[in-house]
């Protein structure tokens, strides 16, 4: 699976925004500047993560970087400055708001090397929520992969709640899904309502959500968050997905991202379903704006910064 030739409209700009092409030995990336967004990434030319073009509308999030949230806040709603804040439902068909404010944002590229670009924006002051945050986005290539780090900065009066993650797809190779063999060290599953994908609690894993050890996909169906998880002397835990030849992808975060979303990409568009596996690692769980500091939530007071950071690379036979 490759991605389409780039295009441009009228404008002269693509539908994905500024396309920024990184470049470190065997590894090749494109980052779209709307929502700052993994458009492509290759390790010496095989898809790491499903792809898409440059002059196409980004489809089903691929790519984009989620904040001031992740995921979901339930019915769009929660409580802050003393007040129920409303968001926008932008997941109409459950009825939450999901995957924060700036997934449809056209951010500035403020650095660029040819291994290395930063691009930034702000989250205004809103309807829903009334803060005012600073974000910064680096993605940064080397031989150990594409390196990702995003920081919010609170720019405004009063503590502001705070999360985000990232939404890649991605591909061990020949798809879909049910062929390649996951792995992902975690004890704990947050359980959720089969029509709404609402949080109802925490549950050791069993069955289906048990991929501690390397598991065949399959046909079971995964939209959930993974918490507890084992992690390595450097404190980093690993989520592996493999093809049968032994070639696949790997994502490796740290202590700041405590919860990793799993989605099989169950889909009604035939292109786009189960075509990729989409692993999120977040700072704090789905629903977390209403769960609190239990779930993960940030709260930046003024000038306050959080940093949270992975990097997916290439696994070889």
């Amino acid at each position: 699976m490759s991605a389409l030739p780039r295009t441009a409209d009228t404008t002269g700009q693509p539908r994905s925004g500024t396309d920024i092409t990184l470049t470190s030995g065997a590894y090749h990336a494109s980052i779209a500047s709307i929502g700052a967004s993994l458009r492509v990434l290759q390790y010496d030319g095989r898809d790491l993560i499903v792809p898409f073009d440059a002059d196409e509308v980004r489809p089903v999030f691929r790519g984009a970087v989620l904040a001031p949230w992740p995921n979901r806040v339930v019915d769009g709603q929660y409580r802050a400055r003393g007040a129920l804040q409303r968001l926008a439902l932008s997941e109409p068909e459950r009825g939450h708001a999901l995957h924060g404010l700036v997934v449809w944002t056209d951010f500035a590229v403020e650095e660029r090397q040819a291994d290395r670009v930063v691009l930034t924006t702000v989250v205004p002051a809103q309807t829903g929520y009334p803060f005012r945050v600073a974000v910064r986005v680096e993605y940064r290539l080397d031989d150990q992969g594409l390196h990702t780090s995003v920081t919010g900065t609170n720019t405004a009066d009063g503590s502001a709640p705070w999360g985000t993650g990232p939404h890649p797809y991605l591909v061990a190779g020949p798809g879909p899904v049910d062929a390649w063999t996951v792995t992902v060290p975690a004890e704990t599953v947050l359980e959720v309502t089969p029509d709404r994908l609402a949080p109802t609690g925490l549950a050791p894993v069993t069955g289906a959500f048990d991929l501690r050890e390397p598991t065949l996909i399959g046909d079971r169906f995964i939209d959930h968050a993974f918490t507890d998880l084992v992690r390595d002397d450097a404190d980093t835990a690993t989520i592996t997905l493999t093809a049968d030849d032994g070639n696949g992808v790997r994502v490796t975060f740290g202590p700041e991202c405590p919860w990793v979303q799993v989605h099989t990409a169950d889909h009604l568009v035939p292109e786009y379903h189960r075509a990729g596996l989409a692993v999120e690692p977040m700072t704090c769980a789905p629903d977390a704006f209403n769960a609190g500091p239990e779930r993960g939530l940030l709260t930046l007071e003024p000038d306050a910064s959080a940093t949270a950071e992975w990097r997916i690379a290439a696994v070889s036979a």
